[in-house]
């Protein structure tokens, strides 16, 4: 395991902001020569700290559309079942198991407010689905 200083956690930064920055760039933003950010990033590479280097795309109706954050409360053992329902919402982009007071954590992507609105119907009316607690994306600030 690589023990990360404030350049590499800088460096890190600026290249999940642009993963394709020039190292020159990159140089100038940290102020220090080119030769130091070549020689940082060849060593988060070889040391599994960097996998690699992305490019994002906008997403599906990120700006006409409305994404959010939906937090579900699942009964008991039916969790797999919940699961299996709401994978056949096209609205819900991901899905995740956690921990703490909730069960499953959606992102969910939807055209309009009324949309939303009829996802989250949707949701809540899914067998096993005892509560649930939704969060509007605004802006994202990476």
């Amino acid at each position: 395991m690589i023990l990360l200083d404030s350049l590499d956690r800088q460096l890190i930064s600026l290249l999940r902001a642009d993963g394709r920055a020039p190292v020159s760039r990159l140089a100038a933003a940290l102020k220090v020569s080119r030769a130091t950010v070549q020689a940082r990033l060849d060593r988060l590479l070889e040391s599994g700290a960097i996998l690699g280097f992305t490019v994002r795309a906008e997403e599906r109706g990120a700006r006409d559309g409305v994404r959010a954050i939906t937090l579900i409360e699942v009964a008991g053992a039916s969790t797999s079942a919940v699961i299996r329902a709401l994978r056949g919402l096209p609205e819900i982009t991901a899905l995740h198991t956690t921990n703490g007071a909730w069960d499953l954590v959606a992102e969910v992507q939807a055209e309009s407010l009324i949309d939303l609105d009829r996802v989250l119907r949707e949701m809540r009316t899914v067998e096993g689905v005892l509560n649930s607690e939704t969060s509007i994306l605004l802006r994202s600030v990476q």
